[in-house]
């Protein structure tokens, strides 16, 4: 099964706020079919993933959570990775937070 990241740029809820300059707030959605168990996100200079932002253990399909990033970095560029409950995952690199306005993964 494939899913994809699809990036909202909607003018809705789903704006990137700045809680601090270096902290990023968004919602992300689960559209597909399968839970989200995990999603991480790293600054794109870096090789390893940070910590899984989920912080209820599972996002179910349908459902939308606000995520903060508070990693103290000072860029936008992000690389994204999302686990889903049935082992497939995604992943996506080079994103501006800055400029998206919230993230929709979906199968």
């Amino acid at each position: 099964m494939v899913r994809t990241l699809t990036l909202a740029a909607s003018a809705l809820a789903l704006s990137v706020s700045f809680a601090w300059a270096e902290d990023l707030e968004f919602y992300l959605t689960n559209d597909s079919s399968v839970d989200l168990v995990a999603f991480n996100v790293s600054a794109a200079e870096t090789d390893n993933w940070e910590e899984n932002l989920i912080e209820d253990g599972f996002v179910a399909p349908g459902y939308e959570i606000s995520v903060l990033i508070a990693d103290g970095a000072m860029t936008c560029i992000y690389d994204m990775r999302g686990v889903f409950s049935d082992g497939v995952w995604v992943e996506d690199y080079g994103l501006d937070l800055c400029e998206m306005g919230g993230y929709i993964f979906s199968d």
